[in-house]
């Protein structure tokens, strides 16, 4: 089975399709070829189940809400203003009825590929397809187009990669970290045994507290089938527990 980030790569298929044409006299319009924007998605669908050797396709989207905004307000909001290519909307609403998705009220893409991907009985059976440095938080199957990169994420990695994004931030995301504290500091802290209490103890040392670190880790983590609770169809908030399901 194939995860897609869809919301990556439909943004893409439209913002290589969005057009600028100047009439003169100081008038100016964007307009996208629709059709030429699906059409890239196709083949680009089609490049990704050539290369897996398999046509099992699940696109997950991101929901209009999100669940980090009531951990923290101003979660991605350094994207308010970034105008989205003319004609997004609308991609996202073709894929949504022409092929089978994955989306969830209050969850980005993110998140719904990590819960697809640590799911039990999908365990090893999915490849994760991202180019988001964010899905190396996950313990699955990985492959990123771009560096062309197939990996094998363990769960130690994953939980390590989080750890580092707690610390460190994502200004991408628009959630700070540990103020100072960069990749190379970051190891330092975590060392070779990795574990929350690192993390919890970098905040305290830096004169900030324990819910402190628990609102950064909110943020950074990508939710996996542990985080989510399925019978209420909503997210359970990172704790510092660690609880791989079986």
């Amino acid at each position: 089975m194939l995860l897609v980030d869809a919301d990556l790569y439909l943004f893409r298929a439209v913002a290589a399709t969005e057009d600028e044409t100047d009439w003169g006299d100081d008038i100016w319009s964007l307009t996208t070829d629709l059709k030429l924007a699906k059409e890239l998605f196709f083949d680009q669908l089609d490049t990704f189940k050539e290369q897996m050797g398999d046509d099992d396709v699940i696109l997950c989207l991101s929901d209009s809400s999100n669940f980090r905004r009531t951990v923290d307000p101003t979660y991605k909001g350094n994207r308010k203003k970034t105008r989205k290519p003319v004609g997004y909307k609308a991609l996202v609403e073709w894929a949504s009825i022409t092929f089978r998705t994955f989306k969830k009220q209050g969850l980005e893409a993110d998140d719904c590929l990590g819960i697809l991907a640590t799911k039990p009985e999908n365990k090893g059976k999915c490849v994760v397809i991202s180019d988001d440095k964010d899905l190396k938080t996950i313990p699955c199957k990985l492959y990123r187009p771009i560096s062309n990169e197939r990996l094998t994420v363990s769960p130690e990695e994953a939980d390590r990669f989080f750890y580092m994004q707690c610390l460190t931030g994502d200004t991408a995301d628009g959630y700070a970290g540990l103020k100072g504290v960069g990749p190379k500091t970051a190891e330092k802290i975590l060392g070779s045994r990795p574990a929350w209490s690192l993390v919890e103890q970098a905040y305290l040392k830096a004169g900030m507290t324990r819910e402190d670190a628990l609102t950064q880790a909110r943020l950074a983590r990508i939710l996996r089938w542990e985080d989510w609770d399925a019978k209420k169809d909503a997210p359970i908030l990172w704790t510092g527990e660690v609880a791989h399901a079986a």
